[in-house]
């Protein structure tokens, strides 16, 4: 969670994770990673925002796309969760979206383990040098972007048929 923002929890409960493998990996060069994002106010009571949240995450070249699907649920003071919700002026997406991306990025790093894919970097939401892709924000939001984020893949040199410390 973004720093003074106040005592306010983020609790997610993810409800559906797809991943499709769309291609091997390409041998070198850059991906990109875009992203798309759906955020919809579902209640909001004294001291707590639930809000409905898919995200997706596709790379250039197309290698892999990811979307995950869930309620974050934001507690605290009615002020703090509004500053949340608020959205920050250098990466213009709203707050709240970077402590829910912290508690997904797990799941889509074990999901693009297994495929064998390129994971989405940690900070994906924290690079305001990139160029931003399209998210859509319902309710009390509005449209914003959020940063692409390009890795480079390392490539990996042959062992040799041995296996490291032989």
């Amino acid at each position: 969670m973004p720093s003074g923002v106040g005592d306010v929890s983020i609790q997610v409960a993810i409800s559906n994770i797809s991943a499709a493998k769309l291609n091997e990996k390409p041998s070198s060069g850059e991906i990109t990673f875009d992203v798309g994002t759906k955020l919809e106010e579902k209640e909001r009571k004294s001291g707590k925002v639930t809000i409905l949240f898919v995200l997706t995450v596709g790379t250039k070249p197309e290698v892999v796309k990811f979307g995950i699907e869930g309620l974050a649920t934001l507690i605290g003071k009615d002020a703090d969760i509004e500053k949340l919700l608020e959205i920050d002026p250098e990466t213009k997406i709203p707050r709240m979206l970077y402590g829910v991306y912290q508690r997904m990025f797990m799941a889509l790093f074990v999901v693009s383990t297994i495929l064998e894919t390129p994971y989405p970097p940690p900070d994906l939401f924290h690079s305001p040098k990139q160029q931003a892709p399209k998210l859509e924000i319902l309710a009390a939001m509005q449209n914003v972007t959020a940063p692409e984020q390009t890795v480079k893949e390392a490539k990996q040199e042959p062992t040799g048929g041995k296996e490291p410390g032989q």
